[in-house]
């Protein structure tokens, strides 16, 4: 299958809970408090379907939190079957998870960007005659969330956006923003703007966004660390959604299912008809204009930021499995397989939809399974 070509994706939502520390996917549940819900998620059905074939040892993964309550789900299925394997995964980041790959540190890791060139080249110090390549398996809408008394619908665009996160737009009732909410009524609270203190894919695909859409407003060069100076941070997402909880006058980038819980979320101007509202339908517009640019195994995906289609929601990612195209260390590749083999398939997909969460369109699934199989 070609995949040089435009790859319509299908609706794609996100469903990751806060999670901190490891998830333990032979134990009964994860470490984090708010992820119980997702023991429904993988069935007993799934477990008759998984081919654990020499499947054993100890297996580690590392990397984005937007993807641990999926994870969670899966291993309950996978643990049902292949009690031989021990599968320890880390939500640390995906910047944290890259790392870990290219140290050697896990078998698998799991980012919200591709890796870069430079991240692809240092991989083939650990894939020994191989390399590490992307592998698409969930994706969803980062929503911007806020804490405004009194404001509960807020239209903003990217300029706006980049303006508030690099500190140029410091009060609530600022020009910019009232041309935006004409009829809001706007305070003159100081803006509480909070990024990720740790690397992260969430950033990179929000400042992707900030790039495409306010180049003149938004000069920093981009990644998964933050550059912008000013500004609060917190660990992860969920530090980033308990920091605008708690703080009044706050705003954040966090995936959508972070943003409960009476956390507000603010409208997109992208120059459509209407501005458009973080939702999971919203995202899949946007992300419909996704192709396929990674070479060889790689399934790398090149996403429309700057869409201006009716409905589409702009700011968006997509989480990928990172692993080594050859040169896996023999004690934990059978496992690798056997855990990736279940994750892309039938079963493992559907998972992924009673979760919330949105099966990766079965054109791209099915090169997903097809190079996973042939992994060495």
């Amino acid at each position: 299958m070609k995949l040089q070509r435009k790859n319509r994706l299908r609706a794609l939502s996100l469903g990751a809970l806060a999670v901190s520390g490891a998830l333990a996917l032979t134990a009964c549940g994860s470490d984090d408090t708010g992820s119980g819900s997702s023991g429904g998620g993988a069935s007993s059905t799934a477990a008759k379907n998984i081919e654990c074939k020499d499947a054993k040892g100890q297996l580690l993964g590392n990397g984005s939190s937007a993807q641990a309550n999926a994870i969670d789900a899966w291993r309950q299925a996978f643990a049902q079957a292949c009690s031989g394997v021990q599968i320890n995964y880390k939500p640390e980041g995906s910047g944290a998870g890259v790392t870990a790959f290219n140290q050697g540190q896990v078998a698998f890791a799991g980012s919200d960007s591709a890796l870069k060139p430079e991240e692809i080249a240092a991989s083939k110090k650990v894939c020994k005659g191989g390399q590490g390549i992307d592998l698409p398996m969930v994706g969803g809408p980062i929503a911007v969330a806020y804490n405004l008394d009194g404001v509960d619908n807020l239209v903003l665009d990217g300029p706006t956006l980049a303006k508030i996160f690099d500190s140029k737009i410091t009060k609530w009732n600022d020009q910019a923003i009232k041309k935006l909410n004409p009829d809001a009524k706007l305070p003159s609270t100081k803006i509480q703007a909070f990024h990720r203190s740790d690397e992260s894919g969430t950033t990179d695909n929000f400042t992707k966004y900030l790039k495409a859409t306010a180049a003149s407003d938004w000069k920093y060069e981009g990644g998964k660390a933050w550059q912008a100076k000013g500004g609060q941070s917190a660990q992860g997402s969920s530090g980033l959604a308990q920091q605008v909880k708690q703080t009044a006058g706050s705003i954040t980038y966090v995936e959508l299912s972070y943003a409960k819980d009476g956390v507000k979320t603010v409208d997109i101007d992208t120059g459509a008809a209407e501005p458009v509202k973080a939702t999971t339908e919203n995202a899949s517009k946007a992300i419909a204009d996704a192709k396929v640019v990674g070479t060889g195994k790689d399934l790398a995906l090149e996403l429309n930021y700057a869409t201006k289609a009716d409905g589409a929601y702009p700011i968006t990612l997509v989480t990928y499995e990172i692993v080594c195209d050859k040169g896996n260390k023999a004690d934990t590749l059978a496992a690798t397989k056997a855990f990736l083999t279940y994750t892309s398939g039938d079963e493992g997909q559907k998972a992924l939809s009673d979760l919330g969460y949105a099966p990766i369109p079965a054109e791209i699934n099915a090169k997903v399974r097809e190079t996973v199989a042939s992994i060495s």
